[in-house]
């Protein structure tokens, strides 16, 4: 067999004639940009996080950082995340002129540690940045609780979850701000790039809207020097399709990975921890284990695709090398560098080549 970490075009496939009409359509109507798609997308976005309002950008990366800047976050001041998540979270801190400080992980969730976070903090403090790794919710009420104690903004990555719940409440619209990617690669994934912002506070949608757009809210008048990220009227209509199907897809990634661990855990590896009272929304499917290299080889010599996921945290990039970390200072993020690994998972995984990955790793660890 030959199987793909994803397989993007098996997505397409299925929805062929739905993004046809809704690329023709925009097209035909000669509205590219900033149009009733974008608008749409934002309002049934916003809905789907059970947030008041959302503002669609670029990317994700953008979403993080005019999140910061719209919450006042600037040079001087400090931002807590982890350092087990994609570079962009600790990048969108650096790009606003901040600095990033990282705190251990929980070795189970892989999240962001909230007491290990807490201890971090500084009179220059401004926010904590949870990020919903894999699509594991983070711990939301602790963070919350953080925040009210030191008077910080929880800004959401939930880059990684869209459609993921905390106490039955979605990701994204939890904190006072929630930054989502839709990189094609994710739960929802665009054929491009883009992004969007979430939040219950109208000065904070203001504030991003507002950066987002020129740092303008009438043309050719701009009150702040802003970027121009926006998501275009094409993307807003191809994930408006997709939106539509996200909870059932959501919900066959979980099968799926019911399928891995129950099978998986019986040979003593370990499979992925779900919260009890979060609903995970599985963007990626990670194992832990020791020989990692040697079974990512083996899979891949049968033709089984596998991801490394983070092969080298945050701390330790040579990007964040003048803030001074070396290796052994967040021992629980380095651990989980050096053994995850991360299976095929799609919604369009079928039960054959489950049972062949799974067959293969059967033979691996015997």
């Amino acid at each position: 067999m030959n199987i793909p970490l994803i397989d993007l075009r098996a997505q397409y496939v299925s929805l062929r004639q739905e993004i046809r009409s809704a690329i023709h359509n925009v097209l035909e109507s000669g509205i590219y940009v900033s149009g009733p798609e974008v608008q749409l997308f934002e309002q049934e976005t916003a809905e789907f996080a059970n947030a008041k309002t959302s503002v669609s950008v670029a990317n994700g990366t953008d979403a993080l950082i005019l999140a910061l800047e719209a919450c006042g976050v600037g040079p001087g001041d400090e931002v807590i995340t982890s350092p087990y998540t994609f570079f962009a979270t600790a990048e969108a801190i650096a790009r606003v002129g901040a600095l990033p400080v990282f705190a251990d992980i929980d070795p189970d969730t892989y999240n962001l540690s909230p007491e290990q976070a807490e201890a971090k903090i500084t009179s220059r403090t401004k926010a904590i940045i949870p990020v919903h790794i894999f699509g594991q919710p983070a711990d939301m009420d602790a963070f919350l609780a953080i925040a009210r104690r030191h008077r910080l903004y929880v800004i959401e990555d939930a880059c990684q979850a869209l459609g993921a719940e905390y106490h039955g409440k979605p990701v994204g619209g939890i904190g006072h701000v929630g930054c989502v990617s839709f990189f094609p690669t994710k739960n929802l994934g665009g054929y491009g790039d883009g992004g969007i912002v979430l939040t219950n506070d109208e000065d904070i949608a203001r504030n991003v809207r507002v950066l987002a757009n020129h740092g303008s809210t009438r043309r050719y008048f701009h009150e702040t020097v802003g970027y121009n990220s926006r998501l275009d009227e094409l993307q807003a209509a191809i994930l408006r399709v997709k939106l539509s199907k996200l909870r059932e897809w959501n919900r066959l990634r979980r099968e799926k990975a019911d399928y891995y661990s129950e099978r998986l855990r019986e040979m003593g590896i370990k499979v992925p921890y779900v919260t009890p009272s979060a609903s995970h929304v599985f963007h990626i499917y990670t194992i832990e284990v020791s020989k990692r290299e040697e079974l990512s080889a083996y899979l891949n010599g049968g033709g089984v695709a596998t991801g490394h996921y983070y092969p080298c945290p945050l701390h330790l990039q040579e990007a964040f090398a003048s803030l001074g970390y070396k290796r052994g200072d967040l021992p629980v993020a380095e651990a989980a560098s050096e053994r995850t690994l991360a299976l095929p998972m799609y919604p369009e995984l079928t039960a054959e080549q489950q049972q062949y990955i799974v067959s293969r790793i059967r033979k691996f660890m015997d």
